[in-house]
Protein backbone atom coordinates (compact mmCIF):
# COMPACT_ATOMS: atom_id res chain seq x y z
CA UNK A 1 0.00 0.00 0.00
CA UNK A 2 0.99 3.61 -0.65
CA UNK A 3 1.37 6.64 1.24
CA UNK A 4 -1.08 9.25 -0.45
CA UNK A 5 -1.86 12.89 0.90
CA UNK A 6 -4.91 12.17 3.20
CA UNK A 7 -6.06 9.00 5.20
CA UNK A 8 -9.23 9.10 3.44
CA UNK A 9 -7.22 7.77 0.05
CA UNK A 10 -5.17 5.71 1.97
CA UNK A 11 -7.80 3.77 2.99
CA UNK A 12 -9.40 3.70 -0.53
CA UNK A 13 -6.13 2.57 -1.87
CA UNK A 14 -5.65 -0.62 0.75
CA UNK A 15 -8.92 -1.58 -0.80
CA UNK A 16 -8.14 -1.28 -4.25
CA UNK A 17 -8.96 -5.16 -5.00
CA UNK A 18 -12.72 -4.39 -4.38
CA UNK A 19 -12.43 -1.78 -7.36
CA UNK A 20 -10.46 -3.99 -9.27
CA UNK A 21 -6.80 -2.52 -9.52
CA UNK A 22 -4.27 -3.50 -11.64
CA UNK A 23 -0.90 -4.73 -10.39
CA UNK A 24 1.00 -2.75 -12.88
CA UNK A 25 -1.52 0.01 -11.55
CA UNK A 26 -0.86 -0.46 -8.07
CA UNK A 27 3.17 -0.02 -8.34
CA UNK A 28 2.60 3.54 -10.68
CA UNK A 29 0.49 4.41 -7.94
CA UNK A 30 3.23 3.21 -4.94
CA UNK A 31 5.70 5.00 -7.18
CA UNK A 32 3.82 8.33 -7.59
CA UNK A 33 2.76 8.60 -3.96
CA UNK A 34 6.46 8.10 -2.83
CA UNK A 35 7.68 10.68 -4.85
CA UNK A 36 5.87 13.26 -4.21
CA UNK A 37 6.96 13.55 -0.49
CA UNK A 38 10.28 14.17 1.53
CA UNK A 39 10.26 11.36 4.04
CA UNK A 40 11.54 8.91 1.94
CA UNK A 41 13.79 7.71 -0.85
CA UNK A 42 12.01 5.90 -3.33
CA UNK A 43 14.24 2.46 -5.10
CA UNK A 44 17.21 4.26 -4.29
CA UNK A 45 19.61 2.56 -1.21
CA UNK A 46 22.54 4.01 -2.13
CA UNK A 47 20.96 7.83 -1.71
CA UNK A 48 19.87 6.60 1.47
CA UNK A 49 23.62 5.45 2.77
CA UNK A 50 24.73 9.41 1.60
CA UNK A 51 22.21 11.01 3.53
CA UNK A 52 22.63 8.40 6.52
CA UNK A 53 25.86 9.75 6.20
CA UNK A 54 25.59 13.04 6.09
CA UNK A 55 23.30 13.58 8.98
CA UNK A 56 24.42 10.61 11.14
CA UNK A 57 21.33 9.09 11.49
CA UNK A 58 20.78 5.11 11.13
CA UNK A 59 18.79 3.75 8.15
CA UNK A 60 15.53 2.01 7.79
CA UNK A 61 15.40 0.16 4.68
CA UNK A 62 11.97 -1.32 3.79
CA UNK A 63 11.48 -4.14 1.20
CA UNK A 64 7.79 -4.12 0.09
CA UNK A 65 5.84 -6.24 -2.22
CA UNK A 66 3.60 -3.59 -3.43
CA UNK A 67 0.79 -6.30 -4.98
CA UNK A 68 1.03 -8.56 -2.06
CA UNK A 69 -2.28 -8.39 0.53
CA UNK A 70 -0.08 -9.40 3.40
CA UNK A 71 1.35 -7.24 6.03
CA UNK A 72 -0.44 -4.75 3.93
CA UNK A 73 -2.01 -2.44 6.85
CA UNK A 74 1.51 -2.35 8.72
CA UNK A 75 2.95 -1.04 5.10
CA UNK A 76 0.41 1.48 4.95
CA UNK A 77 0.50 2.49 8.81
CA UNK A 78 4.42 2.69 8.13
CA UNK A 79 3.86 5.11 4.85
CA UNK A 80 1.40 6.98 6.60
CA UNK A 81 3.71 7.91 9.38
CA UNK A 82 1.31 6.72 11.84
CA UNK A 83 1.40 8.67 15.60
CA UNK A 84 3.04 5.53 17.38
CA UNK A 85 5.95 5.45 14.98
CA UNK A 86 6.26 8.99 13.67
CA UNK A 87 8.61 10.58 15.82
CA UNK A 88 11.10 7.13 15.55
CA UNK A 89 10.87 7.33 12.28
CA UNK A 90 11.79 10.61 12.12
CA UNK A 91 15.30 9.75 13.95
CA UNK A 92 15.93 7.50 10.44
CA UNK A 93 16.90 7.84 6.81
CA UNK A 94 13.62 6.01 5.61
CA UNK A 95 14.47 3.82 2.23
CA UNK A 96 11.52 2.01 0.39
CA UNK A 97 12.39 -0.47 -2.02
CA UNK A 98 10.02 -2.03 -4.37
CA UNK A 99 11.76 -4.58 -6.27
CA UNK A 100 14.95 -7.43 -5.64
CA UNK A 101 16.39 -6.11 -8.98
CA UNK A 102 20.45 -5.18 -8.43
CA UNK A 103 19.51 -6.48 -4.65
CA UNK A 104 23.16 -6.87 -2.72
CA UNK A 105 22.98 -10.33 -1.65
CA UNK A 106 25.89 -10.05 1.05
CA UNK A 107 24.13 -7.37 2.58
CA UNK A 108 20.50 -8.08 2.18
CA UNK A 109 20.16 -11.51 3.72
CA UNK A 110 16.39 -11.65 5.03
CA UNK A 111 13.29 -14.43 4.79
CA UNK A 112 12.64 -13.69 1.06
CA UNK A 113 9.01 -15.46 1.51
CA UNK A 114 8.18 -11.75 3.21
CA UNK A 115 6.07 -9.38 1.67
CA UNK A 116 7.14 -6.29 3.84
CA UNK A 117 10.60 -6.39 5.13
CA UNK A 118 12.99 -4.13 7.14
CA UNK A 119 16.48 -2.93 7.96
CA UNK A 120 17.76 -0.95 10.30
CA UNK A 121 21.42 -0.60 9.89
CA UNK A 122 24.18 2.48 10.08
CA UNK A 123 25.65 4.13 7.06
CA UNK A 124 28.90 1.52 7.37
CA UNK A 125 25.91 -0.92 6.25
CA UNK A 126 26.24 -2.52 9.91
CA UNK A 127 22.93 -4.18 10.33
CA UNK A 128 20.96 -3.29 13.84
CA UNK A 129 18.34 -5.92 13.01
CA UNK A 130 15.88 -7.04 10.78
CA UNK A 131 11.72 -7.03 11.17
CA UNK A 132 9.13 -9.27 9.21
CA UNK A 133 7.59 -12.42 10.08
CA UNK A 134 5.17 -14.04 8.06
CA UNK A 135 4.25 -17.81 8.67
CA UNK A 136 0.83 -17.96 7.00
CA UNK A 137 -0.02 -17.34 3.51
CA UNK A 138 -2.40 -14.49 3.63
CA UNK A 139 -2.28 -13.55 7.61
CA UNK A 140 0.19 -11.82 9.39
CA UNK A 141 -1.49 -10.88 13.07
CA UNK A 142 0.11 -13.12 14.77
CA UNK A 143 3.83 -12.48 13.36
CA UNK A 144 4.01 -8.83 13.12
CA UNK A 145 2.19 -4.98 14.38
CA UNK A 146 2.79 -1.82 14.47
CA UNK A 147 3.22 -1.84 18.13
CA UNK A 148 6.05 -4.47 17.65
CA UNK A 149 7.69 -2.84 14.84
CA UNK A 150 7.95 0.20 17.30
CA UNK A 151 9.54 -1.53 20.18
CA UNK A 152 11.93 -2.65 17.34
CA UNK A 153 12.89 0.93 15.92
CA UNK A 154 13.29 2.31 19.69
CA UNK A 155 16.10 -0.76 19.95
CA UNK A 156 17.40 -0.04 16.68
CA UNK A 157 18.07 3.26 17.72
CA UNK A 158 19.75 2.60 21.20
CA UNK A 159 21.89 0.21 19.12
CA UNK A 160 22.54 2.91 17.09
CA UNK A 161 24.14 5.05 19.84
CA UNK A 162 25.95 2.02 21.52
CA UNK A 163 27.15 0.93 18.49
CA UNK A 164 30.68 0.53 19.26
CA UNK A 165 29.82 -1.35 22.39
CA UNK A 166 28.01 -3.74 20.13
CA UNK A 167 30.42 -3.94 17.20
CA UNK A 168 31.58 -7.10 17.84
CA UNK A 169 28.08 -8.44 18.79
CA UNK A 170 26.43 -6.69 15.40
CA UNK A 171 29.44 -8.67 13.25
CA UNK A 172 27.29 -11.76 13.24
CA UNK A 173 24.21 -9.80 11.70
CA UNK A 174 25.74 -9.92 8.47
CA UNK A 175 25.43 -13.60 6.66
CA UNK A 176 28.27 -14.94 4.40
CA UNK A 177 29.31 -15.11 0.82
CA UNK A 178 25.67 -15.76 -1.13
CA UNK A 179 25.30 -18.47 -3.96
CA UNK A 180 24.87 -15.13 -6.18
CA UNK A 181 25.83 -11.68 -6.24
CA UNK A 182 22.35 -10.48 -7.36
CA UNK A 183 19.03 -12.16 -8.22
CA UNK A 184 19.59 -11.41 -12.01
CA UNK A 185 22.75 -12.96 -11.76
CA UNK A 186 21.56 -16.54 -10.74
CA UNK A 187 21.17 -19.54 -13.28
CA UNK A 188 17.06 -19.40 -12.62
CA UNK A 189 16.90 -15.33 -13.41
CA UNK A 190 20.05 -14.93 -15.69
CA UNK A 191 18.95 -13.23 -18.90
CA UNK A 192 15.64 -12.61 -17.78
CA UNK A 193 15.72 -9.62 -15.95
CA UNK A 194 17.90 -6.37 -15.82
CA UNK A 195 19.04 -4.60 -13.14
CA UNK A 196 16.39 -1.66 -12.87
CA UNK A 197 12.33 -1.54 -13.66
CA UNK A 198 11.18 -0.77 -16.97
CA UNK A 199 9.02 1.96 -15.69
CA UNK A 200 8.68 3.04 -19.48
CA UNK A 201 7.33 -0.40 -20.34
CA UNK A 202 5.29 -3.36 -18.39
CA UNK A 203 6.99 -2.55 -14.86
CA UNK A 204 5.94 -5.47 -13.26
CA UNK A 205 6.78 -7.74 -15.92
CA UNK A 206 10.66 -6.09 -15.42
CA UNK A 207 10.38 -6.77 -11.64
CA UNK A 208 12.76 -9.54 -9.74
CA UNK A 209 10.23 -10.69 -6.30
CA UNK A 210 11.62 -11.53 -3.50
CA UNK A 211 10.40 -14.83 -3.16
CA UNK A 212 12.28 -15.60 -6.57
CA UNK A 213 15.91 -15.18 -4.70
CA UNK A 214 14.43 -18.62 -2.89
CA UNK A 215 13.27 -20.10 -6.04
CA UNK A 216 16.90 -19.48 -7.35
CA UNK A 217 18.65 -20.53 -4.23
CA UNK A 218 16.98 -23.82 -4.19
CA UNK A 219 17.13 -24.47 -8.24
CA UNK A 220 21.00 -23.35 -7.97
CA UNK A 221 21.52 -27.25 -6.18
CA UNK A 222 18.46 -28.75 -7.99
CA UNK A 223 19.70 -27.82 -11.48
CA UNK A 224 23.18 -30.03 -10.36
CA UNK A 225 21.36 -32.71 -9.23
CA UNK A 226 22.42 -31.93 -6.05
CA UNK A 227 20.33 -32.34 -2.11
CA UNK A 228 18.72 -28.93 -1.28
CA UNK A 229 20.36 -28.51 2.44
CA UNK A 230 17.75 -28.20 4.94
CA UNK A 231 18.85 -24.58 5.56
CA UNK A 232 17.64 -23.67 2.09
CA UNK A 233 14.45 -26.04 2.48
CA UNK A 234 13.66 -25.01 6.01
CA UNK A 235 14.89 -21.26 5.99
CA UNK A 236 14.54 -18.92 8.87
CA UNK A 237 12.71 -21.22 11.65
CA UNK A 238 10.45 -19.69 13.05
CA UNK A 239 10.39 -19.90 16.95
CA UNK A 240 7.20 -21.49 17.48
CA UNK A 241 8.40 -24.60 16.31
CA UNK A 242 10.45 -24.81 19.34
CA UNK A 243 7.50 -23.77 21.29
CA UNK A 244 8.29 -20.06 21.93
CA UNK A 245 5.38 -17.72 20.91
CA UNK A 246 6.70 -14.27 20.55
CA UNK A 247 3.79 -11.62 21.18
CA UNK A 248 4.00 -10.02 18.01
CA UNK A 249 2.85 -6.28 19.91
CA UNK A 250 6.59 -6.32 21.57
CA UNK A 251 10.11 -7.17 19.83
CA UNK A 252 11.21 -10.20 21.47
CA UNK A 253 8.59 -10.97 24.42
CA UNK A 254 7.11 -14.13 25.09
CA UNK A 255 4.24 -14.85 25.07
CA UNK A 256 3.43 -18.53 25.70
CA UNK A 257 5.70 -21.57 25.85
CA UNK A 258 4.00 -24.46 24.70
CA UNK A 259 4.10 -27.13 26.93
CA UNK A 260 6.34 -30.20 26.81
CA UNK A 261 8.00 -27.79 24.19
CA UNK A 262 11.82 -27.53 23.84
CA UNK A 263 11.64 -24.13 25.02
CA UNK A 264 9.47 -25.36 27.99
CA UNK A 265 12.50 -28.05 28.61
CA UNK A 266 14.97 -25.31 28.56
CA UNK A 267 13.07 -23.18 30.98
CA UNK A 268 11.94 -20.34 29.08
CA UNK A 269 8.80 -18.67 30.60
CA UNK A 270 5.48 -16.71 29.18
CA UNK A 271 6.73 -12.67 30.12
CA UNK A 272 10.68 -13.36 29.37
CA UNK A 273 12.35 -11.14 27.14
CA UNK A 274 14.66 -12.16 25.02
CA UNK A 275 17.43 -9.90 24.71
CA UNK A 276 20.28 -11.65 23.09
CA UNK A 277 20.19 -15.16 21.85
CA UNK A 278 23.73 -16.87 20.36
CA UNK A 279 25.51 -13.47 21.69
CA UNK A 280 23.69 -11.53 18.97
CA UNK A 281 21.43 -8.40 20.33
CA UNK A 282 17.85 -9.01 19.65
CA UNK A 283 15.06 -5.81 18.37
CA UNK A 284 12.77 -8.55 16.98
CA UNK A 285 11.17 -11.72 16.24
CA UNK A 286 12.82 -11.48 12.35
CA UNK A 287 16.44 -11.10 14.42
CA UNK A 288 14.95 -14.86 16.49
CA UNK A 289 15.34 -16.26 13.25
CA UNK A 290 17.71 -14.82 11.88
CA UNK A 291 19.87 -16.63 14.51
CA UNK A 292 17.73 -20.01 14.13
CA UNK A 293 18.58 -19.86 10.88
CA UNK A 294 22.53 -20.18 11.12
CA UNK A 295 21.97 -22.58 13.35
CA UNK A 296 23.39 -26.05 12.74
CA UNK A 297 21.57 -29.28 13.11
CA UNK A 298 22.47 -29.50 16.93
CA UNK A 299 23.19 -26.61 18.64
CA UNK A 300 23.27 -25.04 22.51
CA UNK A 301 22.41 -21.39 21.59
CA UNK A 302 23.06 -19.27 24.58
CA UNK A 303 20.32 -17.04 25.64
CA UNK A 304 19.65 -13.82 28.27
CA UNK A 305 16.26 -13.09 29.05
CA UNK A 306 14.48 -10.28 31.34
CA UNK A 307 12.57 -11.78 33.65
CA UNK A 308 10.77 -10.07 36.81
CA UNK A 309 13.60 -7.40 36.49
CA UNK A 310 16.66 -9.56 36.06
CA UNK A 311 19.23 -11.11 34.00
CA UNK A 312 18.40 -14.71 33.41
CA UNK A 313 20.96 -16.82 31.62
CA UNK A 314 19.28 -19.99 29.28
CA UNK A 315 20.40 -22.30 27.04
CA UNK A 316 18.13 -23.20 23.74
CA UNK A 317 18.80 -26.76 22.76
CA UNK A 318 18.37 -27.48 19.22
CA UNK A 319 18.27 -31.33 18.90
CA UNK A 320 18.47 -33.21 15.68
CA UNK A 321 15.78 -32.73 12.71
CA UNK A 322 14.89 -29.54 14.74
CA UNK A 323 14.58 -27.45 11.67
CA UNK A 324 12.60 -29.77 9.67
CA UNK A 325 9.50 -30.03 12.10
CA UNK A 326 8.60 -26.45 10.32
CA UNK A 327 5.87 -26.09 8.00
CA UNK A 328 7.19 -24.49 4.69
CA UNK A 329 4.09 -24.92 2.45
CA UNK A 330 2.63 -21.38 3.20
CA UNK A 331 5.53 -20.17 1.45
CA UNK A 332 5.39 -18.82 -1.94
CA UNK A 333 8.58 -20.52 -2.77
CA UNK A 334 7.01 -23.96 -2.31
CA UNK A 335 5.34 -23.29 -5.68
CA UNK A 336 8.39 -24.32 -7.00
CA UNK A 337 9.16 -26.99 -4.87
CA UNK A 338 6.14 -28.43 -6.51
CA UNK A 339 6.47 -28.03 -9.76
CA UNK A 340 10.03 -29.80 -9.09
CA UNK A 341 8.54 -32.79 -6.70
CA UNK A 342 4.97 -32.99 -7.77
CA UNK A 343 4.50 -31.69 -10.53
CA UNK A 344 2.49 -28.85 -9.66
CA UNK A 345 -0.19 -30.44 -7.41
CA UNK A 346 -0.94 -28.84 -4.08
CA UNK A 347 -1.93 -31.37 -1.19
CA UNK A 348 -3.73 -30.86 1.90
CA UNK A 349 -3.58 -33.60 4.92
CA UNK A 350 -7.25 -34.79 5.30
CA UNK A 351 -9.06 -34.24 8.04
CA UNK A 352 -10.08 -36.95 10.70
CA UNK A 353 -13.97 -37.13 9.25
CA UNK A 354 -12.38 -36.81 5.81
CA UNK A 355 -10.34 -39.98 6.56
CA UNK A 356 -13.60 -41.76 8.11
CA UNK A 357 -15.65 -40.18 5.28
CA UNK A 358 -12.95 -41.88 2.35
CA UNK A 359 -12.65 -45.46 4.67
CA UNK A 360 -8.50 -44.21 5.23
CA UNK A 361 -7.20 -45.54 8.84
CA UNK A 362 -5.35 -42.77 10.59
CA UNK A 363 -1.83 -44.94 10.37
CA UNK A 364 -1.90 -44.05 6.79
CA UNK A 365 -1.01 -41.75 4.27
CA UNK A 366 -4.31 -39.01 3.05
CA UNK A 367 -3.23 -36.60 0.92
CA UNK A 368 -6.07 -34.69 -1.13
CA UNK A 369 -4.91 -33.11 -4.24
CA UNK A 370 -6.31 -29.19 -3.56
CA UNK A 371 -5.24 -27.84 -6.84
CA UNK A 372 -2.86 -29.44 -9.74
CA UNK A 373 -1.82 -26.80 -12.32
CA UNK A 374 -2.47 -26.45 -15.68
CA UNK A 375 0.19 -24.06 -17.36
CA UNK A 376 3.50 -25.55 -18.37
CA UNK A 377 5.89 -27.35 -15.91
CA UNK A 378 3.40 -26.88 -13.41
CA UNK A 379 0.93 -29.27 -15.58
CA UNK A 380 3.32 -32.21 -15.69
CA UNK A 381 0.84 -34.09 -12.90
CA UNK A 382 -2.16 -33.37 -14.95
CA UNK A 383 -0.33 -34.83 -17.79
CA UNK A 384 0.36 -37.83 -16.12
CA UNK A 385 -3.41 -38.22 -15.30
CA UNK A 386 -3.63 -36.68 -11.66
CA UNK A 387 -6.62 -35.09 -10.69
CA UNK A 388 -8.20 -32.28 -8.58
CA UNK A 389 -9.58 -34.55 -5.48
CA UNK A 390 -7.32 -37.73 -5.78
CA UNK A 391 -5.96 -38.69 -2.47
CA UNK A 392 -2.38 -39.96 -2.19
CA UNK A 393 -2.55 -43.38 -0.09
CA UNK A 394 1.03 -44.72 -0.73
CA UNK A 395 4.25 -43.16 -2.12
CA UNK A 396 6.61 -45.56 -3.57
CA UNK A 397 4.81 -48.13 -1.49
CA UNK A 398 5.08 -46.73 1.72
CA UNK A 399 1.46 -45.43 3.43
CA UNK A 400 3.49 -43.50 5.99
CA UNK A 401 1.36 -40.64 7.47
CA UNK A 402 3.23 -37.05 5.74
CA UNK A 403 2.45 -33.23 5.63
CA UNK A 404 2.74 -32.13 2.32
CA UNK A 405 5.88 -30.16 3.62
CA UNK A 406 7.56 -33.51 4.66
CA UNK A 407 6.29 -35.40 1.13
CA UNK A 408 8.10 -32.19 -0.75
CA UNK A 409 11.44 -32.68 1.42
CA UNK A 410 11.86 -36.12 0.65
CA UNK A 411 10.84 -36.20 -3.09
CA UNK A 412 13.10 -33.09 -3.53
CA UNK A 413 15.72 -34.59 -1.68
CA UNK A 414 15.29 -38.40 -2.94
CA UNK A 415 14.66 -38.08 -6.60
CA UNK A 416 16.31 -36.29 -9.32
CA UNK A 417 15.04 -34.38 -12.34
CA UNK A 418 13.30 -37.19 -14.79
CA UNK A 419 12.21 -39.46 -12.34
CA UNK A 420 8.90 -41.13 -12.21
CA UNK A 421 7.21 -41.92 -8.44
CA UNK A 422 4.99 -44.89 -8.17
CA UNK A 423 2.01 -43.09 -6.35
CA UNK A 424 -1.21 -45.36 -5.52
CA UNK A 425 -4.35 -42.26 -5.18
CA UNK A 426 -8.10 -42.82 -4.27
CA UNK A 427 -10.32 -41.53 -6.80
CA UNK A 428 -13.89 -42.08 -6.43
CA UNK A 429 -13.66 -44.51 -4.12
CA UNK A 430 -11.68 -46.36 -6.26
CA UNK A 431 -7.50 -47.22 -6.37
CA UNK A 432 -5.42 -45.89 -9.08
CA UNK A 433 -1.57 -46.56 -10.07
CA UNK A 434 -0.09 -43.23 -11.65
CA UNK A 435 3.45 -42.31 -11.91
CA UNK A 436 4.31 -38.52 -10.78
CA UNK A 437 6.98 -36.83 -12.63
CA UNK A 438 9.95 -35.15 -11.28
CA UNK A 439 11.50 -31.93 -12.61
Amino acid sequence: MVRFISIMATAMFCCVSAYGQTREEKVRSDRQAFESQDHWIYNDFEAGVALARQTGKPLLVVFRCVPCEACAQLDADVAERDPLVRLLLDQYVCVRIVHANAMDLSLFQFDYDQSWAAFMMNADKTIYGRYGTRSHQTESDDDVSLEGFAQSLWLGLELHRNREKYRAALAAKRGGAPLFATPEDSAMLKGKYGSKLDWDGKVVQSCIHCHQVGEAQRYAYRRQNEPIPMKVLFPYPHPKTLGLIVDPKTATTVKEVVAESPAERDGFRSGDRIVTLAGQPLISLADIQWVLHHAGDTADLPARVQRGGKDVNLTLRLDEGWREKGDISWRATSWDLRRMATGGILLKELTEQERQAAGIAPDRLALRAEHVGEYGEHAAAKRAGFQKGDIFTEINGDSTPLRETDLLRRLINTTKPGDQVAVTVLREGKQRQLKLPTQ
